[in-house]
């Protein structure tokens, strides 16, 4: 006998929030909470990244944020009540350490419930010292600084070979020795920022959106900056411009910053940029930008000109995709196809309007730069290029997972498409369910004996996921969807 489909699942908090509540197995004839307990009280993905991370089971990993939580909610209490005697506190396992200064705290802590350790330096002592340690070590040598509350002393990290440089300046800023410890560390910090299509960036006080990632940095908008202008989160520096006339420019990232062939599409994912294929009039295509997220419409003109104050540009995209101040730059797509950044126009995404873009092809030609493709989630096999929404992933027998995440993505009424390519000699499935009233219920599925599925819906405005699940077999899986 085949199986049924995925049973109603209680949404464990109100509709406006929608975190995941436990999900019934495919088979299954109950909940299965008891394999999931309390999962949905925490952030989605929270308990699955601690079993991958800690090697914990989901009971352990819900246990111990359990008592974290009991242990977090004391540690407040004692150090409230200590005031300038309090030296800090840590955790080891289910027991609560607090340093204190004094006899008369120690007992206070014990008499809350927790082990009391006798230090010579209250934490805010320690503090002081670790801002005077920080502030006399040269910068470029000193990676870092904190306070050890389990060994009481002063931490200053420092860059290899630097130690004696740095040993020195805190001696004679008149720090006593032997009360800041040094750490060499193999790699100085530097901040982590994925450059993707629809993200914002800020020049001075303004805010525009990244259009697509190219060889070392982003396109984007002319008029969002002049050559020269610094960018920053990511940082960089517009290396081309060209408003009015074009609207076009190019953002050259550091080294630290990493452009990603992928667009935001504002619904707990990414769309993957497959290519900068110009796509037809008629055509469906859909924006990303900071201010207003992912909308979407049609192509109504090419090679069109449109005049504002600053003057006329030309060669642009006419569409009636909305867009408001700050999308300024941003993606549009074509499916996975790159086709342009968003230039400007009239109305807002309240009561539709007209939006120009420019063509991404002209502005990565006038850089002389390369579009940078495949960031995303993995761009979907045959039968699934078409989705706007790339996903991937891997399970293995009788497991299931959620796309784009657990907590879902908004979709208008119309058409839902959907599409999973699993892996060969498996039995895939995959289930499109939708939050009615406080529970998921499954609205649409794909449960054939094959590795693959497609699903299509017809719905209304509402909130959605897709469940992805192992019927049998396990390894690497990639698919898509797309929206109204």
């Amino acid at each position: 006998m085949r199986r049924t489909s995925f049973k109603v699942i209680t949404v464990a908090t109100a509709a406006a929030t929608l975190l995941a509540g436990s999900i019934t197995a495919a088979t299954a004839t109950a909940a299965a909470g008891a394999d999931k307990p309390e999962v949905s009280s925490y952030a989605p993905g929270m308990v699955d990244a601690m079993e991958r991370d800690l090697g914990l089971t989901t009971s352990q990993a819900v246990a111990r944020l359990k008592t974290d939580q009991a242990l977090s909610d004391k540690q407040h209490a004692i150090a409230k009540s200590l005031d300038k005697g309090y030296a800090g506190a840590w955790v080891s396992g289910t027991e609560l350490f607090v340093a204190v200064t004094d006899t008369a705290g120690a007992a206070e802590v014990r008499a809350a419930g927790a082990t009391a350790v006798t230090v010579d330096r209250s934490l805010a002592q320690l503090d002081r010292l670790a801002t005077k340690a920080y502030q006399a070590a040269p910068e470029a040598k000193v990676a870092g600084a904190y306070v050890d509350v389990e060994s009481n002393s002063v931490v200053l990290e420092v860059a290899q070979g630097a130690r004696a440089a740095v040993a020195a300046a805190v001696e004679r800023a008149g720090i006593a020795a032997g009360t800041v410890s040094l750490v060499e560390v193999k790699e100085m910090p530097r901040t982590f920022i994925n450059v993707i299509g629809g993200n914002a960036y800020y020049i001075g006080g303004s805010r525009c959106s990244v259009g697509f990632s190219a060889t070392g940095g982003f396109v984007t908008a002319g008029h969002c900056g002049d050559v020269g202008n610094a960018t920053t989160s990511p940082s960089g520096t517009f290396r081309t411009s060209s408003f009015p006339g074009n609207d076009y420019a190019y953002v050259n990232v550091g080294t630290d910053d990493t452009p990603v062939g992928a667009v935001n599409n504002y619904s707990g994912g990414t769309v993957n940029v497959a290519g900068s294929t110009a796509a037809a009039v008629g055509a469906t295509v859909c924006r990303s930008g900071s201010t207003t997220g992912w909308h979407c419409g049609t192509i109504q003109a090419l090679n069109a000109s449109v005049t504002y104050a600053e003057g006329t540009v030309s060669g642009l995209i006419r569409t009636n995709v909305c867009a408001e101040p700050g999308d300024s730059g941003g993606s549009l797509l074509a499916g996975t196809q790159a086709q342009g950044m968003t230039s400007g126009g009239s109305g807002n995404c309240s009561s539709g309007g007209t939006t120009y873009f420019q063509p991404v092809n002209e502005a990565l030609s006038a850089a002389g730069v390369t579009l940078i493709t495949g960031g995303g989630g993995t761009t979907p096999p045959t039968g699934c290029a078409s989705q706007e929404t790339a996903f991937s992933g891997s399970l293995s027998s009788g497991a299931y997972t959620y796309k784009p995440s657990s907590s879902g993505f908004s979709a208008s009424s119309g058409t839902i498409t959907g599409c999973l390519d699993g892996p060969t000699g498996a039995d895939f499935d995959l289930f499109l369910q939708k939050v009615s009233g406080s529970s998921w219920v499954t609205v649409a599925q794909g449960i054939t004996s094959q590795p693959d599925e497609s699903v299509s819906y017809n719905g209304t405005a509402g909130t959605y996921r897709w469940v992805v699940e192992s019927y049998s077999g396990s390894g690497s899986y990639t698919g898509g969807y797309s929206t109204p």
